[in-house]
């Protein structure tokens, strides 16, 4: 019998991994409050909602890919008053993957939530970006207990590459909050170097390639290069359109501020990366893919 699957929030991520799940064989009902965002999946085969309550309809599995905690909760918990979310209404037994980027505090608050209904729930957010997500090639980084995790190891399997499992509720969000302070740090570092390089007459693809191979490669520069006309397909390439926006980033690096605090942590570049961040999208950059970082340091 095949497993349906209720897929919520198609974003640049999210819509590339519910088509990857359609590939793989599972009934997958997607949905998004953007109609774009539902054409664009409903393209390559899979069937679309506006209404989350419709696609729930016999669902086994739910996974969710939403901007924020507030978007994570408000689903899952609603407002505590006449909407009490989806897991008043979803059956013992129902499996939830949330693939968000959120507060570790979040995740163990919705899981905990979810626990107390009889809902298998694990956090499981993803690096790779938007190649990683329409190549099935994704990293997930997952919180849970061991049975809960080894239960959704095919649906994890059918969107990635690469399955963590990091500990309990919230550990997932807690590695991929790390994760994303050091990707942007690479990001701001790569694109410094490569603005320095091309200020004193480097050719930006040859300077590309001497870091990578030396002490100075990195994932930005293998797979992301900052700088346009070095690498084809990447946001940079199409005038930084798609990708991982930098607000998004932004979000992340503040959550990462609020891991730190929480645990008398000492992050002085990833504080610095934030206020880079924040400064590039303040200029009007907040839609444009992170990499995009490099404009705040080229010459006007």
């Amino acid at each position: 019998m095949t497993v349906k699957i209720a897929f919520i929030g198609l974003g640049n991520m999210g819509g590339p991994m519910a088509v990857n799940l359609h590939k793989a064989g599972f009934a997958v009902t997607a949905v998004d409050l953007s109609a774009d965002a539902r054409a664009k999946v409903a393209a390559e085969g899979v069937s679309v909602s506006a209404s989350a309550a419709e696609a729930l309809v016999g669902a086994a599995v739910v996974i969710s890919m939403l901007p924020a905690s507030r978007h994570v909760e408000g689903l899952y918990l609603g407002d505590g008053a006449a909407n009490g979310g989806l897991l008043a209404s979803l059956p013992a037994g129902t499996r939830i993957i949330d693939c968000s980027t959120i507060a570790p505090a979040s995740a163990r608050k919705v899981a905990a939530a979810a626990q107390a209904r009889g809902l298998s729930m694990i956090d499981a957010p993803v690096s790779g970006g938007t190649a990683g997500a329409a190549g099935g090639t994704l990293t997930f980084m997952v919180g849970g207990a061991v049975d809960c995790v080894a239960a959704a190891q095919p649906f994890l399997q059918a969107m990635g590459k690469n399955i963590f499992h990091a500990g309990d509720s919230g550990a997932g969000q807690v590695a991929k909050v790390c994760n994303n302070m050091l990707l942007a740090i690479h990001m701001i570092g790569s694109a410094e170097a490569l603005t320095l390089g091309v200020n004193n007459g480097l050719d930006p693809a040859v300077l590309s390639e001497i870091m990578k191979q030396s002490s100075g490669g990195n994932w930005t520069l293998e797979k992301y290069n900052p700088m346009p006309g070095v690498m084809a397909g990447v946001p940079a390439s199409r005038d930084y359109s798609g990708g991982f926006g930098t607000d998004l980033m932004l979000k992340d690096l503040g959550l990462a501020e609020e891991a730190a605090l929480a645990s008398a942590s000492a992050i002085p570049l990833g504080g610095l990366a934030r206020n880079l961040y924040a400064a590039h999208s303040a200029s009007g950059a907040g839609a444009l893919d992170f990499s995009s970082i490099i404009r705040l340091l080229q010459k006007k």
